[in-house]
């Protein structure tokens, strides 16, 4: 197999950090005050130790040390935040020992670099991924150096890529203050996404850039640009169509640059690549959507593996959540067999084996299919559109696992009173009214499952059935709930639900003290809001009904009793 072709793919913007060599040292022992000492020359040091740390001698200290718990840490390279427990500054020597002011809680700290020697649990999520967050067990001295050495480097201007590109406009994530879609929340293995207001943020400086939330992302508000998808799509279209394996049960190899790129230089030295292997090096695999599966079989692939290291440095829920959706769509097209999997190995030679032992499955009539620059939703589904024309047993509709991007929503008819909240929280215009009469339609190409509308309903009688129906693109908005319009009794203008208006004028005539034996405040009730006004203003009707009867109290009684004592005395 021929070298891949050096990228010609647009570069992605970059963000500059800045680092004045503000290192923190935290730690418990004699480690972390001799990596103090060694730093101090390079960086401006400050050494926390644990609260329960031994005595500290000062003669060849040149740096603050201080005691504390660091229990959160916040901010990333360059600007990270630190909030300490029991913390005490030095105050005094004494006889050669530092001696500690008295601890207190909630003490803030700042750094540029963090370097953890406390051998106990990583302070920040994905510690390998976090770029200023240097971590090594005090109990294995090499690593320590080693960690010591990176963390002199770490002066001065860097860039680092923005991998993700967000649009708050296009997220799914809350709307009134309900939560809906959380499915970036759920896979970011750094902690750089977090809620605000009707969407997310993603934090550029955290972000390690994995492409977990933009490979999750329903509605393309999270989008990957290392590099964007269409161009990752046109380089695949471009291995694959102008492979001698397309179409020969070629399987498509996805592995990223760092981790993957060396064993496949090293087996394709060694033993060669198998003829039918397709290699395809990315930024992450984890990045890799559907869209780039499916892509993958539209081009003539029989199947497609996904290489991973042996120790993931990072939680891969996400890839494994689009693997398991994938499977789905091929299986229920007739796509038979394993045909997408991932190989989780550091050894080249294991990964040889891996790849010849891959079963040689019938692959799909290659396409010529272009991919364009369009939102994501519209191009997943034009994608499986073009899929279902070359499936093996193509059907109408395919049942999904949960969390799936595509679905029906179904109500209880009985149940529902066109209150039309649904529509109000919808973020993709799925559900729709209609403004002539009262009506609920949806439309279930739009549809992402982001649960917004089953969450909002009052009535808790919308249900979600994740599936894809190959039929939504060509069928008009389904109606799940029409009824008649009740019109004003005084203009005749439609202004409410039929049913709705004579249900509560029922009910309110049968039990409300304001309403009993009180037609006219009852017809107030079947006008619309502009009659209802003059009427009340016509009619001189009291807004707060008639009198009622002064309910009687204890102190009444007491009162009475008072007065009628008296009279019995005489």
């Amino acid at each position: 197999m021929p070298d891949e072709p050096a990228s010609t793919l647009r570069e992605p913007p970059v963000l500059e950090i800045s680092s004045g060599g503000v290192v923190l040292i935290y730690g418990s022992d004699a480690a972390a005050l001799e990596a103090g000492r060694l730093l101090e020359p390079h960086l401006d040091v400050t050494v926390i130790l644990h609260a329960e740390s031994d005595p500290v001698r000062s003669e060849t200290l040149e740096f603050p040390v201080a005691r504390g718990l660091i229990r959160s840490v916040k901010g990333h390279f360059g600007a990270f935040e630190l909030l300490v427990d029991a913390y005490a500054a030095p105050a005094a020597t004494v006889d050669g020992l530092i001696a500690f002011e008295s601890a207190y809680d909630g003490a803030v700290s700042r750094c540029d670099i963090i370097l953890d020697l406390s051998g106990g649990a990583p302070l920040v999520p994905a510690p390998d991924l976090r770029d200023g967050y240097l971590r090594a067990d005090p109990r294995h001295w090499d690593s320590c150096l080693a960690a010591i050495s990176r963390a002199q480097e770490l002066v001065g201007t860097f860039e680092r890529p923005r991998f993700i590109t967000f649009t708050a406009s296009r997220c799914a994530h809350s709307r009134s203050h309900i939560t809906g879609c959380t499915r970036c929340l759920e896979v970011c293995p750094a902690g750089a996404i977090a809620p605000a207001g009707d969407h997310v943020s993603i934090d550029p400086y955290i972000c390690a850039g994995c492409g977990q939330c933009a490979a999750v992302c329903p509605t393309d508000a999270a989008a990957y640009a290392m590099p964007p998808v269409d161009e990752l799509m046109r380089n695949l279209r471009e291995r694959l169509l102008g492979s001698e394996a397309s179409g020969n049960a070629a399987v498509v190899l996805i592995h990223d640059e760092r981790h993957g790129t060396p064993l496949v230089q090293i087996l394709n030295a060694q033993a060669g690549l198998p003829r039918r292997i397709v290699p395809l090096a990315v930024n992450e695999v984890t990045q890799i959507g559907l869209e780039v599966l499916i892509a993958a079989f539209l081009y003539g692939a029989a199947a497609v593996r996904l290489l991973v290291r042996a120790r993931p440095r990072h939680d891969l829920s996400g890839l494994h959540a689009i693997i398991e959706l994938t499977e789905s769509l091929l299986g229920g097209l007739g796509f038979s067999g394993v045909r997408i999997a991932t190989i989780e190995t550091d050894d080249p030679d294991e990964l040889g084996l891996s790849l010849k032992s891959i079963a040689e499955l019938p692959a799909p009539r290659a396409s010529s299919f272009l991919p364009m620059v369009m939102d994501k939703a519209a191009m997943r589904r034009h994608i499986l559109r073009q899929l279902h024309r070359l499936a093996p047993t193509p059907v109408d509709i395919i049942s999904l696992p949960k969390g799936a991007p595509f679905g029906s929503v179904d109500i209880d008819v009985d149940g529902c009173t066109l209150c039309l909240s649904c529509v109000s929280a919808c973020p993709t215009a799925a559900l729709q009214d209609d403004n002539d009469q009262p009506m609920l339609r949806f439309t279930e190409d739009a549809c992402i499952q982001c649960g917004l509308c089953q969450l909002t309903c009052p009535e808790k009688v919308i249900r979600l059935t994740p599936r894809f129906d190959f039929r939504a693109s060509s069928t008009s908005a389904r109606t799940l709930k029409s009824e008649q319009p009740f019109c004003c009794v005084r203009c005749g203008k439609p202004f409410g639900v039929r049913s709705i208006i004579e249900r509560v004028t029922a009910k309110l005539a049968e039990k409300h003290w304001m309403y009993k034996d009180a037609s006219q405040r009852l017809e107030l009730i079947r006008m619309c809001d502009e009659c209802r006004v003059a009427a009340v203003s016509d009619l001189d009707l009291d807004p707060y009904g008639p009198p009622r009867t002064v309910p009687r109290t204890t102190d009444d009684y007491l009162r009475e009793r008072a007065a009628e004592k008296p009279k019995n005395d005489s």
